[in-house]
């Protein structure tokens, strides 16, 4: 009886190639991997300007002149310093320019 259940003729059985049912299953490997990280702590030097203000104050005298009984009808303003003698050690250089009465010096 070889396969043969209420068959008269019998034959021998076809063998199918065999099929395959694959499980995969996986287990860790740890494989180490090194990355090297450098800081690199860097100082930069920034140039900021810090302003210094030093106040100077001049204490200047403007002096119209005397006008007597002439009142303002001739009055041409202050001329400066018409001659110079005995000032500074110099000896009448007429209007030399280099002491008139001004606010701002060169």
């Amino acid at each position: 009886m070889n396969g043969c259940v209420g068959h008269t003729i019998c034959c021998p059985p076809i063998c199918c190639p065999p099929q395959y049912c694959v499980r995969d299953f996986y287990t860790q490997r740890i494989i180490p991997v090194i990355h090297p990280v450098v800081t690199i702590n860097r100082q930069n030097i920034v140039n900021v300007p810090q302003h210094y203000y030093q106040p100077t104050s001049r204490n200047v005298v403007v002096d119209p002149g005397y006008q007597g009984s002439q009142g303002y009808q001739d009055y041409q303003g202050y001329q400066g310093y018409q001659d110079c003698q005995g000032y500074q050690g110099h000896s009448g250089c007429g209007t030399c320019g280099s002491h008139s009465n001004r606010l701002f010096f060169r």
